[in-house]
Parts: structure tokens; C-alpha cells; sequence
């Protein structure tokens, strides 16, 4: 038998290939250690004042205490969300820019939307954790409606409408879902925002009004309005005599959720330190306070669980959405 002794100068390249792969992974880990040593930017794509900028703030304030560098909210707003969500889909992947990924423009944008959406969900991102949960409301004028049962009985009977932000939201989808399960039909009016849809409603104008909920709350709380019905698998604390549609024998449960998401790529360590930033930001009493006191709730569901939430979530939406209501909204 013959046996191949290695030349000096394999012997020195093995060495030298070692060091080499040892220094990199050295410096990676370094590199990865040190994150963050700059801002890190939360990308929220609707204007100042809704919930997702509300509860886009509520983090970046705990993620600037727990990581010890500023967490600054960009507002940028269109298509839904879907801007920003393209926007950050095709951002460097080091973790300095993230996104407030919301069901508008992640689950429905990719049920309704499919190949022509201009990223893929949740291809293209990296789940960091879950945020918050917000149901949708079935509200009426104090005075309107005892019930929803009421509301939907009368829909049987004469010609009824709602108000939503119009074809294509995730209110209108959600209740156009409803009253397929419902059985019912009621003619939807869009409007653009709430305030103008609520004084419609207040002035009878229209007879039912579908949002999600914890931004109309203060309305209800004012007496002014009535919460008929929730989404979601149980009933919100806030609001305990408020029955779910599934109750209801309507079995529509998507709700309006909110979780950060970063580009695909990003490194595992910093999404992992992230992800527990995130864990620990959503125990804080505060915010906690804030989120429940209107009805939603938040959900500390980290990175794997809810990448698989969206995919869930997408094909709650496509299981709902008939082509007769495809066929209603401006899928452009």
C-alpha cells in the first residue's frame, strides 16, 4: 500500500484556509455583537395617527431602550401600505431598516394581488414578531340597532348599507366576508376615512359602518355609537358584552394585525436579538395599557410562529375571497 504524505506547502494552505475561515466567522460574530451601533428605521406605510403608526411608535420606543440606539418612525404612506412594504422588501438586509408589516399589506395584499403584487409575502421578508391584534367592529348609531342580529334581520327585508374605506380595504373584504357567511346583502358605501363615513352614519345616511375597531372605540365609549359585533376567536376584555361573529354563527375571524418584519437575508442573529427586544418591549405595562384600553390586544409571537401566521392568514383571506368579490375591487 501507498501512502500520499502531504507536501509542506498543502500542509501551510490547509492552515492558512482554517485561519481564514476562522476570521470570518470571527468577524461576523463581531459585526453581529455590535448590532446596533447606528439608528435603526421603522418603516410604517400609513400617515401620523392611525393605529399603525400608534402601535409602530409604542415599539420603536421600547426597541430604542432595550437595544440602546433610536428606533425613528418614516411615515410613508400609499397603495395601502404596499409602498413601504416594496420599499423595505428591497433594502439592504442588515437590519438597520424594518417594517411595520400589517395584514392590509401583507395577508390580504398578497391574497388579493397574487403574482402582480411588486414583492412576494412572505418570501421576501424575514418575520421578526408579532405586535398587536385589532379586531373589526359592526358599528350602528346608538339608537339604530339592539343587535347585529337585528341589523341583519332587517338586510332580509329592505335595502340596508354600510360605510368602509371602499373596494379593495381590508374593512370592506372583511365585511363583504361577513355577509357571505351572513347570508345577507347590504350595499356598501366607500368613503374616504372614518370621520366622514361616521357623520354619514350619525345622520342616517347610512345604517352600519365596518372598521377595525380600537380607532372608532372612543365613539362608542361617548355613547355615540354602538359595537354591534367583533372579528377574532374570542371577545376583546375592553368590551365584554360584545359578542365575536363566530358567536354569531359567522365564522369570519381575520382581524387587523400588526408585526415587524425586516428584507429576507437579514442575518439570523440580528433577527433573533430583535425578536427578543421585541418579547421584552411587549411586556411593558404601558404599552399594554394603551393597546387594550380601545380593544386590541398584543401578541408576543416571535420570528418561525409568525412567519406562519402570514401564510395562515393569506389563505384565510383566499378562502374568503369569491371571484364575484375579486371582481368588485380595483386590482390594478
Amino acid at each position: 500500500m501507498t501512502l500520499h504524505r502531504e507536501s509542506a506547502a498543502t500542509r501551510a494552505w490547509r492552515c492558512v484556509h482554517w485561519l481564514l475561515c476562522m476570521m470570518v466567522c470571527i468577524t461576523a460574530t463581531a459585526v453581529h455583537a455590535e448590532y446596533p451601533d447606528r439608528p435603526i428605521k421603522l418603516v410604517v406605510g400609513f400617515p401620523p395617527g392611525g393605529g399603525g403608526d400608534l402601535y409602530g411608535r409604542l415599539i420603536a420606543d421600547q426597541l430604542s431602550r432595550k437595544l440602546g440606539q433610536p428606533v425613528v418612525v418614516e411615515n410613508k404612506g400609499g397603495a395601502g401600505g404596499m409602498m413601504a412594504a416594496e420599499q423595505v422588501a428591497r433594502s439592504k438586509p442588515d437590519g438597520y431598516t424594518l417594517l411595520m408589516g400589517m395584514s392590509s399589506n401583507m395577508s390580504l395584499a398578497a391574497a388579493i394581488r397574487g403574482s402582480e403584487l411588486p414583492y412576494k409575502v412572505p418570501e421576501d421578508f424575514v418575520a421578526i414578531g408579532m405586535l398587536v391584534q385589532a379586531p373589526h367592529g359592526l358599528f350602528a348609531a346608538a339608537h339604530r340597532y339592539k343587535n347585529a342580529s337585528a341589523a341583519f334581520a332587517e338586510a332580509k327585508v329592505r335595502q340596508i348599507s354600510y360605510g368602509s374605506s371602499g373596494p379593495g380595504s381590508v374593512g370592506y373584504v372583511t365585511m363583504e366576508m361577513v355577509k357571505a357567511k351572513a347570508g345577507v346583502e347590504i350595499a356598501p358605501i366607500p368613503y374616504r376615512g372614518s370621520g366622514p363615513a361616521i357623520t354619514d352614519l350619525l345622520g342616517g345616511h347610512t345604517d352600519l359602518f365596518f372598521a377595525t375597531a380600537p380607532p372608532i372605540m372612543g365613539q362608542v365609549k361617548s355613547g355615540k355609537l354602538k359595537l354591534l359585533a367583533l372579528t377574532g376567536e374570542q371577545r376583546t376584555p375592553a368590551f365584554p358584552d360584545v359578542p365575536t361573529f363566530r358567536e354569531l354563527g359567522i365564522d369570519v375571524t381575520v382581524t387587523q394585525w400588526y408585526g415587524l418584519v425586516a428584507p429576507a437575508g437579514t442575518p439570523d442573529a440580528i433577527v433573533q436579538r430583535l425578536s427578543k427586544a421585541v418579547s421584552e418591549g411587549l411586556r411593558n405595562a404601558e404599552l399594554q395599557r394603551v393597546v387594550r384600553q380601545d380593544g386590541a390586544r398584543e401578541v408576543d409571537m416571535p420570528t418561525s410562529k409568525f412567519r406562519q401566521y402570514i401564510v395562515d392568514d393569506i389563505a384565510r383571506y383566499r378562502a374568503g375571497i369569491s371571484d364575484k368579490l375579486l371582481k368588485t375591487m380595483e386590482v390594478k
